[in-house]
């Protein structure tokens, strides 16, 4: 009898094996088949040797995953070994296997293939999978912080109260040089504030040229963008070293719904038209191409009447804010009882005598923890609220999160 259960486990332990390597059991890794015991007169083979010991079977799940990297990996040609080439060579199933399956699928697919077996339950299989270093972990989730509601869209009163921020889609000019287009225009007067030709999208290149703009037309109170980088991100509050960078100004950062561009429309119209007039074709080169869009803003701005403005042109609309006067150091305060804190070139901060991640997006900036519990403080960036530090928590911040929706106006969400 103990025979007998040792040899039926040692068949379903080939069936795993063969599915985790293949995707599917064959009979493809072992030299023998061995005829196991039947029911329903179904028969099961045992997919290696009873003789070959645990070591041997390690071995040959060690050249198979060396033959499969092969072929997945960049770097693989340089990591397997002529065992492992031989054994895609006299097994060709490997170099065509589908990505390794986890426990549960494994069960699935046994009892797709053997209905009436009594199968191995999905912790045993998940054993055997450890034991054979085959099990992969799975990277712990961070904690959730608090959930963020969006707020209604701002609808501007006047001159440099809402900047909407875009990237129009990259093209390339005569001479092959790739140019993303980063627009900026104020919502109020539809007023093209600028339209510079960019090589890429880093944000370091985008703050140079809002640098030059807060110089010259002021800071305004809100900007609306789309959550795609450089402007929004997966980190806490959606920010980005960009973003971080208004928000610290005190500007605050409007990001639309996901997957709705509408709700920028005004100027996805304005990059229709640009498209028409400047995208095809496309100048020589990217300094040409610059001096044409130049001439385009101005006749924008200062020649085409607007229907949505009375059919004025936003330069008799437009009317300029306070010039920024920049400083060295963003001058960030909290209220009395909040505990400010400088963010490290690695992201961190120190709290309660250990090292706190926040965020790389706040590197250089001050944040303010707010207290909230007993060994709980709210971590904020100005008026934001980047997440939650918990006492009890080993790793960093819980980063807070919006909501998918907008509210609706006048009912609560």
């Amino acid at each position: 009898m103990g025979n007998r259960i040792v040899k039926h486990k040692r068949i379903f332990q080939g069936h795993v094996l063969e599915i985790y390597i293949f995707g599917s059991s064959a009979g493809s890794l072992c030299e023998i088949a061995v005829e196991g015991p039947t029911t329903h007169g179904a028969s099961v083979p045992n997919f290696w040797d009873q003789s070959e010991n645990r070591l041997q079977v390690e071995r040959t799940l060690w050249r198979a995953r060396k033959a499969r990297n092969a072929r997945s990996e960049p770097t693989a040609g340089r990591l397997a070994t002529a065992d492992a080439g031989a054994l895609a060579q006299s097994h060709p199933a490997i170099a065509t296997a589908p990505p390794a399956v986890g426990a549960k699928k494994i069960r699935q697919r046994l009892r797709r293939q053997f209905p009436w077996q009594r199968l191995p339950a999905v912790r045993t299989i998940t054993l055997w999978l450890g034991r054979w270093k085959l099990a992969r972990r799975r990277r712990p989730r961070s904690p959730r912080g608090p959930q963020l509601l969006r707020p209604p869209l701002t609808e501007p009163k006047r001159s440099n109260q809402v900047w909407t921020v875009d990237y129009k889609g990259w093209f390339r000019t005569h001479d092959g040089q790739r140019i993303e287009p980063l627009t900026v225009r104020d919502l109020f007067s539809r007023y093209l504030l600028a339209i510079r030709l960019l090589p890429d999208q880093q944000w370091w290149r985008a703050r140079a040229v809002f640098m030059r703009l807060f110089r010259r037309f002021g800071l305004p109170r809100v900007i609306r963008v789309d959550n795609g980088g450089p402007f929004g991100s997966n980190g806490p509050a959606g920010l980005t070293r960009l973003s971080a960078w208004w928000t610290a100004l005190g500007i605050q950062v409007e990001f639309i719904a996901p997957g709705h561009p509408e709700q920028n429309g005004a100027h996805e119209q304005m990059h229709r038209e640009l498209k028409a007039d400047l995208a095809a074709p496309a100048s020589s080169t990217m300094r040409a191409q610059q001096r044409r869009t130049d001439r385009w803003v101005s006749c924008y701005n200062g020649v085409r009447p607007h229907e949505a403005l009375g059919q004025r042109t936003p330069a008799e609309c437009y009317r300029k804010g306070r010039p920024y006067r920049w400083t060295n150091q963003l001058q960030l305060s909290y209220p009395k009882g909040w505990k400010g804190r400088s963010v490290r070139s690695n992201g961190q901060i120190r709290w309660q005598g250990r090292l706190r991640f926040v965020g790389e997006a706040f590197v250089g900036m001050k944040v303010g923890l707010k207290p909230a519990e007993m060994g709980k403080h709210i971590v904020y960036l100005a008026r934001v609220p980047l997440g939650e530090l918990r006492a009890s928590d080993a790793g960093g911040l819980r980063p807070s999160a919006y909501a998918h929706k907008h509210p609706t106006k006048g009912r609560k969400v």
